[in-house]
């Protein structure tokens, strides 16, 4: 399964980038983050491996991500014009994730966040989830990247909110 999500942010890219690429900030915008660790490498470096845990519901999902590109590696004096790039693989019990995002300026002041997505599932379960269920991955993803925007523009934290 492959979807591409986008979202336009009023700030400019490199503000966008080091907000995205800054693991203190994740836990404000990143609905359900229960933990993101190191367990190699760097925080948003190529190569490193982090273990993830997402609470969803009632069910806590432990997943691990791989960062496989980021450009520019240097998020500070990113020149006018350019793409910055940040991919990763995330995997779980019975699911594989790549995540390909790409951030543009959108015009002065506003940045463009594409997320293209891809999911491949094992397992009689998963598989189903993903036949039966595949607009909520979707869902999942331009909620994220909603609460990213309303994070960046406005300093809203997803953790103050009720329900």
């Amino acid at each position: 399964m492959k979807y591409t999500v986008s979202v336009e942010i009023a700030l400019p890219l490199e503000r966008v980038a080091q907000l995205l690429a800054d693991p203190a900030q994740l836990p404000k915008w990143l609905r359900g983050l229960v933990l993101h660790e190191p367990v190699s490498g760097t925080h948003g470096q190529v190569g490193t491996i982090s273990r993830v845990v997402m609470q969803m519901g009632d069910q806590k999902i432990e997943a691990t991500e791989t960062i496989t590109r980021r450009e520019p590696v240097d998020l500070h004096g990113i020149p006018e014009g350019s793409v910055v790039r940040y991919e990763r693989e995330i995997v779980a019990d019975g699911m594989w994730n790549a995540a390909r995002e790409r951030l543009t300026e959108a015009g002065p002041g506003t940045t463009l966040w594409q997320s293209e997505n891809e999911y491949r599932f094992s397992g009689l379960l998963m598989r189903l989830v993903g036949l039966l269920m595949p607009g909520a991955f979707r869902k999942q993803s331009q909620q994220h990247m909603q609460d990213f925007k309303a994070f960046a523009e406005q300093g809203r934290d997803v953790r103050d909110e009720k329900g």
